[in-house]
C-alpha cells in the first residue's frame, strides 16, 4: 500500500478499515481536529509511524482478524483505539487485553471518541515539538560542538558519551572555572534518553542561602511572606529530564542533606508543605573545587559526595590542551565577527605562539573574551594579522610560564622559527618529564604518534641522556 506522510503536519491518524462503516465519521472528526487520516502500514524509513491514535474499525463478525493486528499497531508506539458497532463487552475486554487504549461504540460514543482523539493529538504534537527542540539543542550543544582534538579533551568526551545513554546515572563534573562544565552537562543530557524532557540548571553560588530551597523544591502558598501562590521548584520543572546543580560546593549544608534524600527517594516536600512530591530526575552536579578538601573542612557532606560521585568526569583546563587553542581562536573569531558585524581578523604567528604559551587562568571563557576584545579594540586594515604587541594588556604584559629557553633568551625577541623551536623544546621536555620519560604515555597525552614524537625529540635535541641526567627512564 502506497502512502505519503504529510510534510506540514507530522501528527496523523492511521486508520485500519476492514469495512467502510465508520470511515467517514472518523475522517470527519480528524478533519475537525486538524489531522490527516491515512491507511496504516508498517513503518519504513520513508513512512514513519503515526504520532497519535491508531483507530481500528471493526465490522460485525470480522473482529478476529482485526484484533490480530493490535500487536503490530502497538509496536508503532501510538495509542490504539478500537471502534465497533455494538456494545460487546467480550470484544471490548479482548481489545483492551491485547493493548488497545479504549473501545468505542458508534454512533453513541462519537463525542467521547472526538475528545479522546483531541487529547491524544495534543499530547502527540507536544511530544513532536519536544523532540524537534531536543534535536535542535543536540545540534547546538552536543558533543560535536565541544571543540578540540587534544587527547585530554577526547578522553573526557569519550567518558561522557559512554555515560550519557544511561539516563538514571548521576554524574559529577569537575574542572576549573571557564572550562565548559555546563556545556558538557548539556551534551550529556541531549545524548540521553531524557533529551526530549527539560534540561534545568541552577547556579548554587548565585542563589542566597535563604532562597535556594524554595528554588529547588518550590513552596506552598503562605509558606513565607510574599508566597502568594504555590510555586513548583526546579526539581518539578526538570521532571523526566535533567537537573544541573552548578557549583554544588556552594550549596548550604542543610540543603545538601535534603538533596541526599531526593537522590535516594526521588521525592521531596515543597517549602511549607506536607505532601510529598514524586519526580523522575537525573542529577548532574559540577564544581570547580576539590570536594575531598571541602569534606575534610566540614563544608561538604560526605553522603552527598558519594551520591553525586557515581561517574566523575573532569574537564581539562586550557593549559592542558594548548594544541586546541588555534581551533578555538578561529571558531571564536568567526562567531564574534558574525555577531558584531565586523570583519574577522587573523592571528599572526607571533601572537599565536604567545597565546599558546599563556596559562589561561580563566580557560576557554577567558580566551573567548580575548577574541571579542581583539575584534573590537584592535584597529587594523582588512586582512592585517594581529601581532603579539596588539594583545590585551592583561595578556601581553604577563609573561607565560614557558617563555624562556634554556639559554635565557626571551622568546618574543627571537625570530618566529627559533621561538617556536624554543617553545616546542620546553613544552615537550616538560611533558616527557611529567610522564617519567615514558614516550608512549607522553605521545598519547599530547596526541602524537610514538614514532613521530621520537623524531621530534631528536630534531629538538632532547635525548635519552638528557632525561637520564634527571634520573628518568
Amino acid at each position: 500500500m502506497t502512502r505519503t506522510v504529510p510534510k506540514t503536519e507530522p501528527v496523523w491518524i492511521a486508520l485500519v478499515c476492514l469495512s467502510d462503516s465508520f470511515r467517514s465519521a472518523v475522517t470527519q472528526v480528524a478533519a475537525e481536529l486538524g489531522a490527516d487520516v491515512l491507511e496504516w502500514a508498517p513503518a519504513t524509513a520513508e513512512t514513519p509511524p503515526p504520532g497519535v491514535a491508531v483507530v481500528l474499525v471493526l465490522a460485525g463478525g470480522e473482529e478476529g482478524p482485526a484484533l490480530d493486528l493490535l500487536g503490530d499497531l502497538r509496536e508503532s508506539g501510538a495509542p490504539v483505539f478500537v471502534v465497533g458497532a455494538a456494545a460487546d463487552h467480550r470484544l471490548a475486554a479482548t481489545a483492551l487485553q491485547r493493548g488497545a487504549g479504549d473501545y468505542f461504540v458508534l454512533p453513541e460514543d462519537l463525542d467521547l471518541l472526538r475528545r479522546s482523539l483531541e487529547r491524544e493529538l495534543r499530547e502527540a504534537r507536544g511530544r513532536r515539538e519536544a523532540a524537534r527542540f531536543a534535536e535542535h539543542e543536540r545540534r547546538a550543544t552536543g558533543f560535536e560542538t565541544i571543540l578540540g582534538r587534544s587527547a585530554a579533551l577526547q578522553r573526557t568526551l569519550g567518558l561522557a558519551a559512554r555515560v550519557a545513554p544511561h539516563g538514571d546515572v548521576t554524574v559529577l563534573i569537575g574542572g576549573e572555572t571557564g572550562t565548559g562544565k555546563e556545556l558538557l552537562a548539556r551534551a550529556i543530557h541531549y545524548a540521553s534518553p531524557r533529551a526530549a524532557a527539560p534540561f534545568v540548571d541552577i547556579n548554587c553560588a548565585a542563589i542566597p542561602a535563604g532562597l535556594i530551597e524554595s528554588e529547588l523544591f518550590g513552596h506552598e502558598r503562605g509558606a513565607f511572606t510574599g508566597a502568594t501562590a504555590t510555586k513548583p521548584g526546579l526539581f518539578e520543572m526538570a521532571h523526566g529530564g535533567t537537573l544541573l546543580l552548578d557549583e554544588v560546593a556552594d550549596m548550604p549544608l542543610e540543603t545538601q542533606g535534603k538533596i541526599v534524600r531526593v537522590l535516594q527517594e526521588q521525592t521531596f516536600e515543597r517549602v511549607g508543605g506536607a505532601t510529598r512530591v514524586e519526580v523522575d530526575v537525573r542529577v548532574i552536579a559540577s564544581t570547580n573545587r576539590d570536594l575531598a578538601e571541602e569534606m575534610q573542612g566540614g563544608r561538604f557532606r560526605q553522603d552527598l559526595f558519594y551520591r553525586l560521585n557515581v561517574v566523575p568526569i573532569r574537564m581539562p583546563s586550557l593549559r592542558e590542551r594548548r594544541e586546541d587553542i588555534p581551533l578555538l581562536l578561529d571558531h571564536f573569531m568567526r562567531r564574534s565577527a558574525e555577531i558584531s558585524g565586523l570583519p574577522a581578523r587573523t592571528i599572526g604567528p607571533d601572537a599565536l605562539a604567545w597565546l599558546q604559551a599563556y596559562d589561561w587562568p580563566g580557560n576557554v571563557r577567558q580566551l573567548r573574551n580575548v577574541v571579542d576584545w581583539l575584534l573590537i579594540m584592535v584597529p587594523g586594515e582588512p586582512g592585517e594579522a594581529i601581532r603579539a604587541d596588539m594583545l590585551p594588556p592583561d595578556i601581553g604584559s604577563i609573561a607565560p610560564s614557558p617563555i624562556r629557553g634554556n639559554d635565557g633568551l626571551e622568546m618574543m625577541s627571537l625570530p618566529l622559527r627559533e621561538a617556536r623551536e624554543v617553545f616546542e623544546r620546553r613544552y615537550l621536555d616538560a611533558q616527557v618529564s611529567r610522564f617519567g620519560g615514558n614516550i608512549s604515555k607522553t605521545a598519547a597525552f599530547i596526541g602524537m604518534e610514538r614514532s613521530a614524537l621520537h623524531r621530534k625529540l631528536r630534531a629538538l635535541g632532547i635525548t635519552s641522556s638528557d632525561r637520564a641526567e634527571r634520573g628518568e627512564g
